[in-house]
Order: structure tokens, then C-alpha cells, then sequence
């Protein structure tokens, strides 16, 4: 079987493999489900990666992904407007919308601060945020991950936007509801005693 070669199929594997999170194992299982879809269905599939593809693109204030020039976010007359949130991803957005608890605008920077993958502060949308800075704005929330980049970045836009008479503050930090604290690791611990609230 050494020889045995589709090259139309070992294409698909290898698309599926260059997805984040995706093994080759994973990556055939999907190639061989994708194979056994009806040919409808396929097409429809290939369709709706197109069309997303085509379509959706930066919000115009929040750099968001959309299918208009402002996300529904944006266009919302309820929202307020005195209170930003600046995340990493476009999915940090969808992750505290499904929460439910966040009625102010968003900000997504398309990415963290990392000197070690290339990445500075002019490849971010950090530009977009401070032309969003105005007497409106009354805080900026940092909710970028808890990782040293994440860290990194709320520092640098925290010295950014101070100056500018705007409160920033930190997305706190803790245990996870349901964790135990003998697997939580000291950063943690550490995040969740100082974002500690009285009872």
C-alpha cells in the first residue's frame, strides 16, 4: 500500500491538517467525511467557505468581523458608548456576547503583542483604537488573554491611553467556577486574590 497515492484526497487532508488544532489523523477523518457527503452538500459546504471568505470583513469603528461596513455591535443604539473592550480575536467577542453580561462596545486588535513571532504593535489595530478616543469614552476595559502577550499589550495600550484621561482597567483573573484550587497554577492564584471582591 506503500505506493497507493490520491492526490485530489491527499490535497484535502492537507488543507484540513493546515487548520489550527487539526491532526493528520483528524485531518483524514474530515477528508473522508467530506468524501461521503452528497455532492449537494459538498458543494454547499465549498459554498459557505467562499461566500465567508467574499464577505465578511473588518467593522469600519471596531475592526470586528461583519457582512456590512459596521458590525451589529456598532450599529446598536443601546449599547454604551462610554465603555470599550479591547480584546485579541474576533471569537473573544462572540466568548463575552454569549456571557451576557457586557453592554458596551468592543474593540478587536487581530492579535497580541509578540517580539518573538514578528509581531509589534504596528501590526495590531491599535491606531483604529486611539482615533476612537474622545470625550465619550469614559474606560477602557483590557481583556486581552492572560498570557505574556496578552500582559504585554494591556500594558503598552494602558500606557497609551492614560494620558489621555481615559480609565483603564483589567478584565479580572481567577479560579474557574467548578476548578480546584490545588490544580490551579500560581499565576492564577495570584490574579484571583487581587481581583478578590467583598462578600
Amino acid at each position: 500500500m506503500a505506493g497507493y497515492h490520491v492526490p485530489p484526497l491527499e490535497s484535502l487532508v492537507d488543507q484540513f491538517e493546515a487548520l489550527p488544532g487539526i491532526g493528520h489523523k483528524t485531518a483524514q477523518r474530515l477528508a473522508y467525511f467530506v468524501l461521503g457527503m452528497p455532492a449537494e452538500q459538498a458543494q454547499g459546504f465549498a459554498q459557505s467557505i467562499l461566500e465567508a471568505h467574499e464577505n465578511i470583513h473588518a467593522c469600519a469603528v471596531c475592526c470586528n468581523l461583519t457582512d456590512g461596513e459596521l458590525c451589529p455591535v456598532c450599529r446598536s443604539d443601546v449599547r454604551d458608548k462610554s465603555l470599550i473592550c479591547v480584546v485579541e480575536e474576533p471569537k473573544d467577542v462572540f466568548a463575552l456576547e454569549r456571557a451576557g453580561e457586557y453592554n458596551g462596545l468592543y474593540h478587536v486588535l487581530h492579535g497580541a503583542i509578540s517580539p518573538l513571532s514578528g509581531v509589534g504593535p504596528d501590526q495590531l489595530r491599535i491606531k483604529e483604537l486611539l482615533a476612537r478616543m474622545g470625550p465619550q469614552v469614559g474606560e477602557v476595559i483590557m481583556a486581552t488573554n492572560p498570557t505574556v502577550e496578552g500582559e504585554a499589550t494591556a500594558m503598552y495600550l494602558s500606557r497609551l491611553l492614560k494620558p489621555l484621561g481615559v480609565r483603564v482597567t483589567r478584565l479580572a483573573y481567577g479560579i474557574p467556577v467548578g476548578g480546584d484550587l490545588e490544580y490551579a497554577d500560581e499565576v492564577t492564584l495570584q490574579r484571583a486574590m487581587e481581583g478578590r471582591q467583598e462578600l
